[in-house]
C-alpha cells in the first residue's frame, strides 16, 4: 500500500500511541481494584472466623471477707479409724467386796494379789490384722545340711596334686563319626575336697560337636584331692579329649 492510502484513511500509528497510555491506566486500575477484592475478602473471612477470648473477670475480695480456714485437728480427727474395745464377756469375781455381817468376817481372809488376778482374767492377747497362723514344730539335722562350697580361685598352691582315680572315655558323636571329624577339647575342670568333679569349663575346642560328650564325660571323673598343710583344697585343673577315628 502506498503513503498516499495510508494517508487517506485517516488512522495509523500515532492514533494508537494517543490511545494507548490511557488504556495503560485503565488496565492498571481494574487490576488493582481486583486484587483489592480479593485481598480484602481473604482478611475479612479470616477475621470473621477468629473466636473472640472470653473476657476475664476479676474478683477482689478482703481478708476480712474470708472464712476461717478448716481446723487441721478436726481434719485429722476424723480420718483416724475408730477402734473398738471388746468388753469383758464376765465380770471377775476376784477383788470385788462383798458387804458381811461382823460375826462372819474372818480376820485371817486376805485380800487376792495382782497375780492371782491376772491369772483369772487371763492374758489379753494383741491382735495384727492378718489372720492366725500356724507353727509346726520340726526337728532339724543340722549335720546334714552341707554348706555349699563357692568355685576356687584360678591358682590354688598346693603340695600334693589330684591324682585320677576313675577314667570315663567321652561318646564320640555319631554325626562326627558319619562326617569324618576329628578334633580336641581343652576343658578345666574343679575338683572339690572330696576329689568330685563340680563344674567343667571349655577352654578351647577344635569343634562345638565335640563340646557337649567332652563336658558329660569329665563330670564323671574321680580324682583324689589336692593337699596342703591344712587339708584337702577344691583346685582347677586342666585336661584335653581327643576325638580320633579308628
Amino acid at each position: 500500500m502506498s503513503q498516499a492510502a495510508i494517508s487517506a484513511s485517516g488512522y495509523g500509528a500515532i492514533e494508537l500511541k494517543q490511545v494507548a497510555k490511557k488504556y495503560a491506566y485503565w488496565a492498571l486500575a481494574i487490576a488493582t481494584v481486583i486484587h483489592l477484592i480479593f485481598l480484602g475478602g481473604y482478611w475479612a473471612t479470616v477475621y470473621l472466623a477468629k473466636e473472640e477470648a472470653p473476657p476475664m473477670r476479676t474478683v477482689r475480695l478482703k481478708y476480712t471477707e474470708l472464712g476461717p480456714p478448716p481446723s487441721i485437728q478436726g481434719s485429722a480427727a476424723a480420718v483416724a479409724p475408730s477402734v473398738s474395745v471388746a468388753s469383758p464377756t464376765a465380770r471377775p469375781s476376784v477383788g470385788i467386796p462383798v458387804p458381811v455381817p461382823d460375826a462372819e468376817v474372818s480376820p485371817e481372809q486376805t485380800f487376792a494379789s495382782q497375780t492371782e488376778m491376772s491369772q483369772v482374767t487371763g492374758p489379753v492377747g494383741e491382735g495384727t490384722g492378718e489372720g492366725g497362723t500356724a507353727v509346726i514344730e520340726q526337728d532339724i539335722n543340722v549335720e546334714n545340711i552341707e554348706e555349699e562350697e563357692a568355685p576356687p580361685p584360678d591358682f590354688v598352691p598346693f603340695e600334693k596334686e589330684p591324682v585320677v582315680v576313675k577314667k570315663i572315655e567321652p561318646a564320640y558323636p555319631e554325626l562326627a563319626r558319619k562326617a569324618g571329624l576329628e578334633g580336641t577339647v581343652w576343658v578345666k575342670m574343679w575338683v572339690d575336697k572330696e576329689g568330685k568333679v563340680k563344674d567343667v569349663v571349655i577352654l578351647k575346642s577344635s569343634s562345638e560337636i565335640f563340646n557337649q560328650p567332652a563336658i558329660d564325660a569329665a563330670k564323671q571323673w574321680i580324682f583324689t584331692p589336692a593337699l596342703m598343710k591344712t587339708g584337702p583344697v577344691s583346685v582347677w585343673i586342666s585336661m584335653n579329649f581327643n576325638f580320633k577315628l579308628n
